[in-house]
C-alpha cells in the first residue's frame, strides 16, 4: 500500500488571554490509500484540533501552526498542506479531502436547501452547471441512503433527523470522490441505532470510492468494526499506534489499559467492574516537561517525571511512547 498522508512532528499552539495552550506536541503518523485510521482519546487529546490544522481549519489567531509537515499525495505528487497559500488549500479542502463535522446541524447552513449546499460543492470543485450539480446531487443522496431523494432535495435541514442531516453532511464530503475523508466523531450525538447505520455507511463508502478514512472518535468500541489501525492520542501527543487486533489483544500503554477497561465486555461470561481512570487530562496551558500520564499512571515511577518518552517499536506496526513495560511488569529498555 502507498502513503496518501504523512504528518511529522506537528504543532499547533492557541495564544489566548490565560496563556498558551500546548494542544497538539509533535504528532506524527500516516494514511496508507484505501486504509481507516481511527485516532481515538478523551475530549482535549488533540484529535480534532490535529485534523483542522492539516486543512486551515483553526482560527488564526488565536491559533497557529508551530512546526511540523503534513505531505499529501492526491494528485500523485506529495505536497505539503501547512506550506500552502488559502486558494490552494482550498482546492483541497472538499475537492479532495471531505471532513464529515461532529454536528451536523452546525455545519449545514440552515436558510439554505440540502440541494443547493450540495450543489455548491459540486459547482466549485468540478465546475459543472447546476442542472448537472442537481443530477448527481439526488444521486448523492441516494448513495448515502436517503428515500425520495428528488423531493428532500428541495428540503432544509430542520425538516431532517439528525441521521439524516449527519447523511447529508456525508454526501457533501463524498461530492467531489476524494481521496480521503476524515470523520470527526459522527455518531457522537445519535442514537446506537443510527450509529449503527452511519458506521454501515462508511465501510459502503470507502469499499465502493477507495477511500482513505481518518474516524476520530472518544469511543474504543466503535472502533474494532471500522478501523485497520488506530492511533491514541493524549496530551496532544499520540501515545500508541498499532493495528487495531493488535491494540485490543496486546495493548501496551497504561492509557489505553483504562480506556479498554472502561468497555463493557458481551464475550465474558462472569460480570467484571469497569475501569475508571483516576485523575483529569493534563492543563495544556502548562508546557510539558514529563510523561503527560504521569499523574494518572499507576506505573508511574522517577524517570517518568524526567523526560517525555518518545515512539518507540515494540511490535509489527506497533508502537507506543512510555517508559514501562506493561507485559513484563518492569521499566523498559529506552
Amino acid at each position: 500500500m502507498s502513503k496518501i498522508l504523512e504528518v511529522k512532528n506537528l504543532v499547533t499552539k492557541f495564544y489566548t488571554l490565560d496563556g498558551v495552550v500546548n494542544a497538539v506536541n509533535g504528532v506524527s503518523f500516516s494514511l496508507e490509500k484505501g486504509e481507516t485510521l481511527a485516532i481515538v482519546g478523551e475530549s482535549g487529546s488533540g484529535k480534532s484540533v490535529t485534523m483542522m490544522s492539516l486543512l486551515g481549519l483553526i482560527p488564526m489567531p488565536p491559533g497557529k501552526i508551530e512546526s511540523g509537515t503534513a505531505f499529501f499525495s492526491g494528485d500523485g505528487t506529495p505536497r505539503d498542506l501547512l506550506q500552502m497559500q488559502p486558494n490552494e488549500l482550498r482546492d483541497v479542502r472538499g475537492g479532495q479531502i471531505g471532513f464529515v463535522f461532529q454536528d451536523p446541524i452546525s455545519t449545514l447552513n440552515p436558510i439554505l436547501t440540502i440541494g443547493e449546499q450540495i450543489s455548491e460543492i459540486l459547482t466549485r470543485h468540478k465546475g459543472i452547471s447546476k442542472e448537472e450539480a442537481r443530477k448527481h446531487t439526488i444521486k448523492l443522496l441516494t448513495q448515502v441512503g436517503i428515500p425520495d431523494p428528488e423531493l428532500r432535495y428541495k428540503a432544509y435541514p430542520f425538516q431532517f433527523s439528525g441521521g439524516m442531516r449527519q447523511r447529508v453532511v456525508i454526501a457533501i464530503a463524498i461530492a467531489c470522490t476524494p481521496k480521503i475523508i476524515i470523520a470527526d466523531e459522527p455518531t457522537t450525538a445519535l442514537d446506537v441505532t443510527v450509529q449503527a447505520q452511519i458506521v454501515d455507511l462508511f465501510k459502503r463508502l470507502r469499499k465502493d470510492l477507495d477511500v482513505g478514512v481518518i474516524w476520530i472518535t472518544h469511543d474504543l468500541g466503535v472502533v474494532a468494526g471500522i478501523a485497520e489501525r488506530v492511533l491514541v492520542m493524549y496530551g496532544g501527543r499520540p501515545v500508541e499506534i498499532a493495528l487495531v487486533n493488535d491494540l485490543y489483544e496486546r495493548p501496551q500503554h497504561p492509557y489505553t489499559l483504562g480506556l479498554l477497561g472502561a468497555l463493557p465486555r458481551m464475550d465474558v461470561q462472569e460480570a467484571t467492574r469497569l475501569v475508571s481512570i483516576k485523575g483529569s487530562p493534563p492543563d495544556l496551558l502548562i508546557p510539558q516537561r514529563h510523561c503527560p500520564f504521569a499523574w494518572r499512571c499507576e506505573h508511574v515511577f522517577e524517570r517518568c517525571w524526567k523526560e517525555i518518552p518518545p515512539l518507540v517499536t515494540v511490535g509489527e506496526r506497533h508502537k507506543i511512547a512510555c517508559f514501562y513495560d506493561v507485559e513484563k511488569g518492569e521499566p523498559r529498555d529506552v
